[in-house]
């Protein structure tokens, strides 16, 4: 494509003379933007993507894929069968869990807070590494009787720690002579958790399902069962199947998966990661201009050697063959390096987080803003192929006009101001 000839003159073009410094600055900046545009778009992207994955991977731990939830806070007394029927008969399920979940009040001292109360069997909390991994600092063999575990920074709102008491108070309180009553309840703290996520942490409370279902006054019920299946891919089909089994069963019941319940947060996850790929786009762009700038500057000092390579029989496509080689090389070398940069910062993001946070004296990535305690960064090879084939396709647009711009000179015109 491009002849040895042509390579040889167009890399002795990049090798600026003391005289032609000013262009070989301006073309080192078009490089440098180059590789910061596409560093930056790596790094936004893969940042977005890792947000979305990470919080997704921690909702889908916790709560599972597909919720059936009772109608009408009728709870459902025969949820071991439904459990075992789910899990033995229901063709892509992988985990059901009884749970009870109820929003109550959480006092201790003159300490208040909002609280959601989950019931679950301690050996449900083993089935799943994210709830496993949350309560690693906690012995299960404890979480029986009259306990609770908090989240550690509900814990510290509380100002609560191991050993101390909880106070519960639920609204639906018990008819008696004097009208409704609200129940209350007094539990120990037998320690916390820590899932990472700060809307867990600050407001989930874990008990025992067979202290809830006593609290709540419902039998041998539970409220809700949290499905986990083998493929997301197939979670429609799955959850029709579930469905179908649940109505042949003669039981009543909401059923619903993540996407429909958290279907708001993901959707401008991914509207600003779509709108910031545009945006950092411009970036690249903007260094483009500056390619075009240069080789501009470039041609225009080089007329005499353009002129003098036309009448030694040079043709005009030589001549933009030779310009459009120093775009592109411009252009290729800044996105080879945009793109090592990109990977790097992104490999020890959450290390350049902690220092930039040192450095800064302030938390960049607020928990209580953000949901995770952690930066997360997912890369994907996809993405980087297109921020790297977007990158070259305008380096190159970039070199065409000034190409064509050399090559319409007339040799007579230049030897001859010259």
């Amino acid at each position: 494509m491009f002849s040895l000839f042509e390579s040889i003159v167009a890399a002795r073009y990049l090798r600026a003379k003391r005289k032609e410094g000013f262009i070989s600055v301006i073309t080192s900046f078009a490089g440098i933007g180059i590789a910061l545009g596409v560093a930056t778009l790596i790094i936004v992207t893969s940042v977005m993507n890792g947000f979305k994955a990470e919080l997704l991977d921690r909702i889908l731990g916790i709560n599972g894929h597909i919720s059936i939830s009772s109608v009408r806070d009728i709870p459902f007394n025969n949820y071991k069968e439904a459990v075992k029927n789910l899990e033995e008969k229901v063709n892509g399920v992988n985990i059901a869990i009884p749970l009870i979940e109820k929003q109550l009040l959480a006092t201790a001292g003159n300490s208040a807070e909002g609280v959601m109360v989950r019931g679950i069997n301690a050996n449900d909390i083993q089935k799943k590494q994210v709830l496993r991994d949350g309560f690693k600092d906690f012995d299960l063999n404890f979480f029986k009787g009259d306990t609770i575990v908090l989240g550690y920074k509900l814990a510290n709102k509380l100002g609560v720690m191991e050993g101390d008491e909880v106070t519960l108070l639920s609204p639906q309180g018990k008819i008696t002579l004097f009208g409704s009553v609200p129940r209350m309840k007094s539990y120990k703290v037998a320690g916390t958790f820590n899932f990472g996520m700060y809307e867990y942490d600050a407001n989930f409370v874990f008990m025992p399902l067979e202290a809830a279902q006593k609290f709540f006054s419902l039998g041998d019920g539970v409220t809700s069962i949290d499905v986990s299946i083998r493929d997301d891919a197939d979670i429609d089909h799955t959850r029709e199947l579930i469905r179908t089994a649940i109505e042949s069963s003669g039981n009543r019941a909401f059923i619903y998966d993540y996407r429909q319940t958290n279907s708001a947060f993901f959707n401008a996850i991914d509207v600003e990661r779509n709108v910031m790929f545009i945006v950092l786009t411009l970036i690249i762009l903007v260094a483009a201009f500056n390619i075009i700038t240069g080789l501009i500057m470039l041609v225009k000092d080089k007329a005499r050697d353009i002129a003098v390579l036309r009448t030694m029989g040079a043709t005009k496509g030589a001549i933009i063959r030779i310009f459009v080689i120093d775009g592109a090389f411009i252009g290729v070398v800044g996105t080879l390096f945009g793109v090592i940069l990109g990977l790097l910062f992104c490999d020890n993001i959450e290390n350049i987080r902690q220092f930039l946070q040192t450095l800064a004296g302030r938390d960049l990535f607020s928990a209580e803003i953000y949901f995770l305690s952690r930066l997360p960064a997912k890369v994907e090879s996809d993405v980087v192929v297109s921020v790297a084939l977007i990158s070259l396709l305008l380096s190159f647009i970039a070199t065409i006009y000034p190409a064509y711009r050399a090559a319409k000179m007339d040799p007579v015109e230049a030897l001859r101001y010259e």
